[in-house]
This record gives structure tokens, C-alpha cells and sequence, in this order.
């Protein structure tokens, strides 16, 4: 975990607001409008929830908030990326999610009220919007397309964080490594890519609820059939039809 305990809370945080930035650095609302959750809604509704958004760089290993903090709005990545866990008593750590730019995290906390359930951590140098609570609730009851929007959301990385559970429960780890890799590959094309692990191993292999031992090893008796490369964190994958065997 992070040698910086102190969570970067909005509440406690020096932020910048969004009218103090240079517009060609960071547009708060042209950001918002174009993020699937606010785009298309109208100038004004888009305006109040944008003059409402604080905007703060979180150093990599630094802790946004932990289990029992309280929650008065959500976060949008705008840059980096942010590990959410949780933790047992002697430290050890479950990873639940990695999220990357255009990714949100804590609506449902925001909704229900209560204090955060897991750890926000930055693993990466990031940049995060914090959206305000108050001006959430607020436009939501103006506009029902608003709700509609993040109940979509919500029920979209509800139905993935299902299936991430079933993956676990019915594959065996070489498939889920192997599912993993093949989401990190942007061209479908199966001419040879290259990907590069977005985080540490280690939290990684958290993630597909492996050890890092595991996971090293699933990744090294791949590169032995050659059917990747490993140099460091870089993964290269000469041939995507011969991977897609290892799934099945």
C-alpha cells in the first residue's frame, strides 16, 4: 500500500477550481460535455454542474480516500489511473477495479449515502474531476435523462464486474490471463501487437484474483509456447489467433 496514508479527499484537498484554469490547459464543461454520462445535456444544467466540479492532481501512490470516509460526490479521470481495493486487517489487499481516463468512481457510494466501502489509490500520476453531490442531486431533479444516464452506468460496470466474478468462479487462470491481455489489444486485426501492462504486477494479478507468483508463472509458460513476449512490462503478441486458443 502507499507510504502516503493521507487520503487526497476533496473536502481537505487544495483544489482548483474550474474558472481559474487557463481554457486552453483544461475546459471543465467542454470535458463534461463530451463524457457520456453529461453529453448532449442542455448549456445551462451542463454549466451549474461544471461550475460545481473541482479539479486536482493525485500524484502517483497517493490515496484519494479509504474505507469509511465520507463520500460527497463522484470522480471522473481525466488522466492516469486509479486502483480501487479493499483491505483486511493485516494489510493484505484485494484489487476490485482499475479505472483509466474517461472512467467514473463513487456514484453509487454518492447515492447512497454512506461512507466510501474500499481504497482509492493513484498508481499513476493522475488528474480527477470531483463532481459535488449536491449539484448531482440537484440537476437530477430537473432532468430525468440525467438519472436515466448514470443508472446506465451504474447497471453497465455492475453487469462487467458480474462477469469478472463469473470469470473467476468457471476459468482457470491461464484464461483470464490470457482474456486480459487480449482486452488490453485495441486492433482486432491478428497481425502481431504490442501491449503494455497498465500496472504493477502484482496488482495485476489482484485484479484476475491470481497470486503474483501465479500470474508469473501463467505469463512465462505463455512466452515458453510462444505465443507471447515478455520485456518487462511490455507484452508482445506476435500471432492474436494463436492466443485466442489459450481461452478456450
Amino acid at each position: 500500500m502507499s507510504n502516503n496514508p493521507a487520503p487526497l479527499h476533496p473536502a481537505g484537498l487544495k483544489t482548483t477550481h474550474s474558472k481559474d484554469l487557463r481554457p486552453h490547459l483544461f475546459n471543465t464543461t467542454e470535458f463534461l460535455e463530451n463524457h457520456p454520462l453529461f453529453h448532449g445535456l442542455a448549456p445551462e444544467p451542463l454549466a451549474r454542474i461544471a461550475k460545481s466540479a473541482q479539479i486536482f492532481e493525485a500524484p502517483q501512490d497517493s490515496v484519494l480516500f479509504k474505507a469509511g470516509d465520507s463520500c460527497c460526490g463522484f470522480h471522473i479521470i481525466v488522466y492516469g489511473q486509479i486502483k480501487l481495493s479493499v483491505q483486511n486487517a493485516k494489510g493484505g489487499e484485494k484489487v476490485i477495479e482499475l479505472l483509466g481516463p474517461g472512467q467514473s468512481f463513487g456514484e453509487a457510494v454518492m447515492f447512497l449515502e454512506t461512507p466510501y466501502r474500499v481504497v482509492a489509490e493513484a498508481i499513476a500520476d493522475s488528474k480527477l474531476l470531483h463532481i459535488d453531490r449536491a449539484a448531482v442531486f440537484a440537476e437530477l431533479d430537473r432532468d430525468p435523462l440525467l438519472a436515466r444516464r448514470i443508472i446506465s452506468s451504474l447497471s453497465m460496470r455492475l453487469h462487467h464486474l458480474g462477469s469478472e466474478l463469473k470469470s473467476q468462479a468457471l476459468q482457470s487462470g491461464t484464461q483470464r490471463v490470457v482474456g486480459y491481455l487480449l482486452s488490453l489489444v485495441d486492433d482486432a486485426d491478428n497481425a502481431g501487437v504490442q501491449v503494455v501492462l497498465p500496472a504493477r504486477k502484482n496488482i495485476i494479478a489482484s485484479r484476475l484474483n491470481l497470486t503474483q507468483e501465479h500470474f508469473s508463472r501463467i505469463l512465462h509458460g505463455l512466452a515458453g509456447v510462444g505465443v507471447i513476449g515478455i520485456q518487462g512490462q511490455k507484452i508482445t503478441i506476435p500471432d492474436l489467433a494463436a492466443l485466442h486458443k489459450h481461452t478456450g
